[in-house]
């Protein structure tokens, strides 16, 4: 299916779950669960609001928070993106087969991959890979020659977690190069080495763009996430902005890449950002119920089938343990959505093959019926489909694979 995304518009028909999730039950009915969907109007409004937040600052689109072609396709066909930043150096040359701007966000140790992207002219000019050490160049050159291969194109990751005084090392352990200084003897030992061309940088806030600062039930942690949140960005503008001057004495950048779904206004107001990477916001995952600034359509949603009723207050779902990746706990599991009033058992929660799930609601459900529930994390929902059936104007429009769909699992 070609997927044409609507124009921005200001209805918002999720802001009634009572309507909107019936709704998607109904333009179902014919599917027989377990199944995806994909509601077109909540996608395309995802798509707009993103580049609206991203305030003229173009946007790379995450193909990890996505793996659908057809939604990478339809989104980059938009004013304000441009780009992939892939996650692994396979899917990054699967990609670039019609995408030609790709960069790797994080390093490969994939040899065959190395030695296909060496290999093609063509490759090596629409993928970048991601650095942050010598070793990353010393492994490029131990699978390819230099005067063997295309340059390789390589962008340096910059460290963008937040050292606290008080709370120690807060965000994610990515790169090493933290400082300004580390950034420009990287830079120079690239330039310095045949085979290489130095295009870009990049460096993810995680603890700002990752991190819901307005947490179901907790003001007080809220309250403290924001206040770390504007110390890391006010703490992390004047470090990048020195890093990226000090690289481009060296080497003229194409890109400098920062942020994320949950940090686009703060990235863009970064003047030595080029461009934001964001996928997660296209999908709307629960993830992003705790953040106070923004709140994206439930674009994304799976439905399962009830198969039992183990007792007269409860009813037993197939399958559900779509468990989302992070540190363990309650916000990993899928939420239940449709109907409300259900909930999860504790001793058992969302199983591999079962879910048994309570509440006012299990009482009125049959044998067959839907209950609907979202993933915490946008891509990781692709992993377990092939395919996603695609809602528009309360119908099923047609379906778009998933990478598992055609074939493919990266990671």
């Amino acid at each position: 299916m070609d997927l044409k995304l609507h124009e921005a518009t200001t209805a918002r028909p999720w802001a009634d779950p009572a309507k909107y999730w019936p709704a998607m039950d109904a333009a179902t009915a014919a599917l027989d669960p377990v199944f995806g969907v994909l509601n077109l109007a909540a996608l395309s409004h995802n798509a707009h609001d993103l580049a609206r937040r991203a305030n003229g600052v173009p946007i790379r689109v995450a193909s990890k928070s996505v793996r659908v072609r057809a939604v990478l396709d339809a989104v980059l066909a938009l004013p304000g993106y441009h780009g992939v930043l892939a996650y692994t150096l396979a899917e990054a040359l699967w990609l670039a087969e019609t995408i030609d701007d790709v960069v790797v966000g994080y390093p490969s140790a994939d040899r065959a991959a190395i030695a296909r992207l060496a290999a093609s002219p063509e490759l090596a000019a629409r993928v970048t890979l991601m650095i942050d050490s010598v070793d990353h160049l010393d492994l490029v050159d131990s699978v390819v020659a230099p005067d063997a291969r295309e340059p390789v194109r390589v962008a340096i990751e910059l460290d963008s977690s937040y050292r606290s005084r008080l709370l120690g090392h807060i965000g994610v352990w990515r790169s090493p190069v933290h400082r300004a200084e580390q950034a420009r003897a990287l830079a120079e030992a690239v330039v310095a080495r045949r085979g290489f061309r130095l295009v870009g940088m990049m460096g993810y806030e995680a603890q700002i763009a990752g991190l819901g600062n307005a947490p179901q039930g907790s003001p007080v942690r809220g309250a403290l996430v924001r206040a770390i949140q504007r110390s890391s960005m006010a703490e992390l503008r004047e470090r990048r902005a020195a890093a990226v001057a000090a690289v481009s004495e060296l080497a003229p950048l194409e890109f400098v890449n920062g942020g994320g779904t949950g940090s686009l206004e703060a990235t863009g107001t970064d003047g030595s950002v080029t461009e934001i990477a964001a996928g997660s916001g296209l999908f709307g995952p629960h993830l992003f119920d705790n953040y106070a600034h923004f709140t994206p359509a439930p674009a994304a949603a799976f439905a399962l089938p009830v198969v039992r009723r183990p007792a007269p207050d409860r009813v037993t779902l197939l399958g559900g343990g779509w468990i989302a990746s992070g540190p363990p706990g309650a916000d990993r599991l899928p939420r239940i959505v449709w109907p409300q009033g259900l909930r999860m058992v504790p001793r058992e929660m969302a199983g591999e093959v079962q879910t048994p799930v309570v509440g006012r609601a299990a009482a009125g459900l049959r044998l067959g019926d839907r209950v609907w529930l979202r993933h915490t994390k946008a891509g990781e929902l692709s992993e377990h489909l092939d395919e996603l059936h695609v809602i528009d104007q309360d119908a099923v429009a047609g379906a778009v694979a998933t990478y598992r769909g055609e074939g493919k699992a990266f990671l």
